[in-house]
């Protein structure tokens, strides 16, 4: 068997086909910074408005402010204008971005009711538009990420992906469920086996993988070129690094132990302290642990503390006690 690796416009090689998804509000520098460490070879910074770029939105350039430090990284826009998107496409080249992905697949109401996101596939003509704007002013790839469509009645992704390779775009992600469905029910693997027989650039499958059993069953059932793992990575970014190992056939089993655990975890703390001020840090910081102790023993008295502490040293050490505990009491965990 071949080692999983991912082509992207013959200009990016991966070694792994196993991608982090871009999630709002999660995949900002120091979550990004973490899952590199942990084995994840490509990410992507969190949704980010292309009118926030062109019209330099403090917020906004922050979340760019480091591509040049983390290669390969992947930078996600999302817009319903297409010189504006251009626009911002190349701001984000110029600051380092590896690859631009444009957002057509977020079900958001205040993103669709601009015309962006998952409301592009309303309108494949508009989209296509885009695709080809930013593919033309920039050089890096230029990928997309969709859905299947608006709805059950509206599925149109093989067609639509196929539009969006004639436009320029060198890969396409799909997640396996409509717009209207959100983030419920079952994603539709053979749904995406649709969409890559549609289509001869490499096509990521997305949606309901949460172990490397879902990720070998996805792949075999879509065959498609890679895998994209999302809110899986909650609380483990380590999975993505899991999951590469265990679907390549020349790598070992390696799930982290409790230890191993913690040391990801102060790694990711000291991360979110250099990048952020005080207060925000703190919130994000708790927002993580809560992820991070999910499931695990004593976890909600745990989150109950976490939430009353008043700095990052105080959190930082109710941390470590809560999994020093843990090692005395010889636990282990294998998720």
């Amino acid at each position: 068997m071949q080692k999983p690796t991912l082509v992207i416009s013959g200009r990016l090689v991966l070694k792994k086909n196993v991608l982090l998804a871009p999630l709002a509000g999660i995949t900002d520098f120091p979550f990004r910074r973490t899952a590199r460490m942990c084995g994840a070879e490509l990410v992507f910074t969190e949704m980010i408005s292309s009118n926030g770029l062109v019209f330099r939105n403090k917020k906004t350039l922050s979340m760019v402010s480091t591509l040049k430090d983390e290669q390969p990284v992947g930078v996600q826009i999302f817009g319903s204008n297409p010189e504006i998107m251009a626009e911002a496409a190349i701001i984000c080249q110029e600051l380092g971005a590896t690859l631009i992905d444009i957002n057509m697949g977020c079900p958001q109401k205040k993103i669709v009711k601009t015309g962006a996101g998952a409301a592009l596939m309303l309108d494949p003509a508009l989209a296509q538009g885009i695709v080809g704007q930013v593919a033309r002013k920039v050089s890096v790839p230029v990928t997309c990420k969709i859905r299947l469509g608006w709805d059950s009645q509206s599925i149109n992704s093989p067609s639509f992906a196929k539009r969006m390779e004639d436009a320029g775009a060198s890969m396409i992600t799909v997640h396996g469920r409509t717009r209207s469905q959100m983030f419920a029910g079952k994603a539709d693997w053979e749904a995406i086996a649709r969409v890559k027989k549609a289509v001869s650039i490499p096509v990521v499958a997305n949606g309901d993988i949460f172990s490397a059993e879902d990720a070998k069953r996805c792949l075999h059932i879509t065959k498609a070129d890679g895998i994209m793992v999302g809110r899986a990575a909650m609380g483990r970014p380590w999975i993505i690094g899991v999951i590469s190992d265990q679907i390549d056939p020349g790598k070992e089993q390696n799930i982290p132990n409790v230890r191993e655990r913690l040391r990801i975890i102060l790694f990711h703390l000291d991360a979110i302290r250099e990048f952020y001020e005080q207060g925000v840090a703190l919130k994000i910081a708790r927002k993580h642990l809560a992820w991070y102790t999910k499931g695990m023993r004593n976890s909600a008295a745990f989150r109950d503390a976490l939430f009353r502490t008043k700095n990052l040293d105080e959190l930082e050490g109710l941390t470590c006690s809560f999994f020093k505990r843990m090692l005395q009491k010889r636990a282990d965990i294998s998720s």
